[in-house]
């Protein structure tokens, strides 16, 4: 939108701010009610040198910023956003082409069933290598493929590698075996045909279905609990699990965890890490007893030390992942740790063992361990 005629910051603020109020408004479209968002980015021409171009791309640059600011705003360009702007989208850029380019590779961390150490599964996580062979944390590039729609491809991507290499997992001992664990974005639970996508990748991979978890953040499943069910129900048929992963940062309503078709609790490795504290240790027995009264399986992430590990045994907590059994290893590598009897237990840097005192708690069956 171009602002012709002399104007100030303040008059232009005044018209973004009636824009956002003008769609802000919600509508009904086929009995549905619709709300849309809109952010905004302003550039001014203060010296009257700048060209088309130029106004073009600072308003762009502003309205990336607006958007990773909470979206359904406005910003204003100033002239330092030029360098962290232009590196977040020259990083967008990149990152719609990785695909393409097979720069994505996952890592596995083993999964453990607390009383034996042995391990029982695997959680995928995705890494990104560029060209120049560095690799790109997740943490700077998964909100940006959420805010740009790309987590859709690519989560796809990684659920047909994550179950075409767990289809190649040994069978452990006596024991069933092992699962896969994938995270699951909130733009692919929008999709109507995402149950459809996750069936095909199974019939494709020959994995099982029960070999198969997903995970999903607390966080979207309180956002639209509603839709999430009707969702969860449609995978659920298809004979895999699901998790709730961070759980206990989201401020889930008990009335709706209930009624989530769910398999398992992931307790959030911050609750792990406060073990230590009378407070700390109180949360996480209460989080392994809740699981339990709603027939779910807890699983503890973020597990450092033995005296961590002993604590949550305690509690009856079956099952636990953390650089105190493995870190997150490439794919040939995962494939020993599944097929020792119990996982190696290092301690990092001889932290000492805690001191909790814990309520005895049977432990609940492994029934949630997939064959």
């Amino acid at each position: 939108m171009l602002l012709d005629g002399p104007s100030s910051l303040d008059v232009t603020t005044a018209v973004c701010a009636r824009i956002l109020h003008a769609l802000g408004r919600p509508y009904v479209r086929e009995g549905v009610e619709i709300a849309l968002g809109v952010s905004i980015g302003i550039a001014l021409s203060t010296s009257g040198d700048e060209t088309a171009d130029d106004l073009l791309r600072n308003a762009n640059l502003a309205m990336y910023l607006a958007k990773a600011s909470g979206k359904a705003r406005f910003a204003t360009f100033e002239a330092g956003m030029q360098v962290p702007a232009r590196e977040r989208l020259d990083l967008g850029a990149a990152l719609r082409h990785a695909l393409e380019r097979d720069e994505f590779e996952l890592h596995y961390q083993p999964i453990v069933d607390l009383a034996t150490s042995r391990g029982v599964g695997a959680e995928a996580l995705i890494r990104w290598r560029r060209p120049d062979r560095e690799l790109v944390p997740p943490g700077q590039f998964i909100a940006l493929a959420e805010e740009t729609g790309l987590i859709v491809p690519i989560g796809l991507w990684v659920l047909e590698h994550a179950c075409l290499a767990a289809r190649a997992w040994p069978r452990q001992h006596s024991w069933k075996a092992p699962f896969v664990a994938v995270n699951v974005s909130a733009r692919q639970l929008d999709d109507l045909w995402f149950a459809g996508h996750v069936a095909a990748i199974l019939e494709r991979t020959g994995l099982a279905p029960s070999r198969l978890v997903l995970e999903i953040t607390e966080s979207i499943a309180m956002s639209r609990p509603e839709l999430l069910i009707e969702r969860l129900r449609a995978l659920k048929a298809l004979g895999l699990q699901i998790a709730i992963d961070d759980f206990g940062t989201g401020y889930s309503s008990l009335s709706y965890l209930r009624r989530l078709p769910i398999d398992k609790v992931k307790i959030d490795r911050s609750f792990v890490t406060d073990l230590d504290r009378a407070t700390g240790a109180a949360l996480v027995q209460g989080i392994v007893q809740l699981a339990r009264s709603l027939g779910h399986a807890s699983v503890a992430e973020g597990i450092e030390t033995a005296g961590q590990a002993a604590a949550l045994t305690g509690f009856g907590c079956e099952f636990g992942q953390g650089y105190y059994f493995a870190r997150p290893v490439p794919a040939e590598d995962v494939v020993g740790f599944l097929a020792a009897r119990t996982l190696p237990s290092p301690l990092l840097g001889g932290v000492p063992a805690l001191t909790v005192t814990a309520t005895p708690a049977s432990r609940a069956s492994p029934q949630d361990i997939p064959s």
